[in-house]
């Protein structure tokens, strides 16, 4: 049989039993996977994104689907966030005893501050992952992460009221995501999380529209992928922080191969809304895949290229 492998990652200071973890809108607050799977195999869950007050998102339609990918437009839909800490978060708790990341935005450094700041009190949640990159949004969102001096401001910002790990959620939409990383870096960042979606569209030739109610929307899945990579590379050799990955990832192969670029926690996303086991199998393909490719640990393999 031989020596078990270990999967196990740390994340600034807080142990994953496996790098493996939801991407932030893909798996809601974990009620609607409860059935699907044992939600504790999970390295980690990461939360829809929480505003300070209720968002309806942006009107229908809002996905559509294109080669390799799929296009969103969701526009931050979420409940609010006493909703998120009076009955989402208590409610996920009771089904999930793994580590929480609470994916937070906001449309102004104080709204930052404040969702972070109270957020801060919730013992149930490790960490926090900064959404800076939403590319559907009418203001904020992607202005914040596209700008160096902002992602810093904000990360402050947020470091201020926190003594909690926060990475930052980068969008890819930028000439040179190093110089993003880098800021983010110096106001005070635990961790960089990326890449979220590309601005897209899709056009109906019937109708000479675009498919999704707002004019650009957010492409990922598959197609993304190698683009994702090369962007945690870069990263990975700019900043001394953990990454979390993200970006077409849906296999054990694609985890590894994201880790070697530099990765050292992944996240998925689209491939849970074609197949929810996505998680669950590639956590379960993974100790088999790392015996094969002679991988004792995820360690030993990060950012080797």
């Amino acid at each position: 049989m031989g020596n078990p492998v270990d999967m196990s990652i740390e994340l600034a200071g807080v142990r994953l039993q496996n790098p493996v973890m939801p991407a932030s809108g893909t798996f809601g607050y974990g009620q609607e996977y409860k059935d699907v799977f044992d939600l504790n195999k999970l390295g980690a869950l990461v939360t829809k994104s929480i505003t300070k007050e209720p968002r309806y998102g942006n009107e229908l339609p809002r996905i559509a689907e294109c080669t390799s990918g799929m296009l969103n437009s969701i526009g931050l839909q979420n409940p609010g966030l006493e909703h998120f800490r009076e009955v989402d978060l208590p409610e996920l708790r009771k089904i999930y005893r793994g580590p929480i990341v609470a994916n937070i935005s906001g449309f102004s450094v104080d709204e930052y501050r404040e969702v972070a700041a109270k957020v801060d009190r919730e013992e149930q949640v490790e960490i926090l992952e900064i959404n800076i990159s939403c590319p559907n949004v009418d203001h904020g969102g992607s202005a914040f992460g596209s700008n160096p001096k902002l992602s810093e401001e904000i990360t402050r910002a947020v470091r201020d009221v926190t003594k909690k790990p926060i990475f930052m959620k980068l969008t890819p939409n930028v000439l040179d995501i190093t110089e993003i990383a880098k800021a983010c870096e110096s106001g005070g960042a635990d961790g960089i999380s990326l890449i979220n979606n590309f601005k897209a569209m899709r056009i109906d030739l019937k109708t000479r529209k675009t498919i999704t109610s707002k004019t650009y929307a957010g492409l990922s899945g598959p197609a993304i992928r190698p683009i994702a990579m090369r962007m945690v590379n870069e990263v990975y050799h700019a900043c001394k922080l953990p990454i979390i990955g993200i970006g077409g990832i849906s296999c054990a192969d694609d985890v590894l191969e994201m880790i070697m670029a530099g990765a050292t926690g992944i996240e998925i996303g689209s491939a849970n809304l074609v197949d929810p086991w996505t998680c669950q199998k590639t956590i379960d393909a993974l100790p088999k895949r790392m015996k094969e490719l002679g991988i004792r640990n995820l360690e030993e393999i990060r950012g080797v290229v």
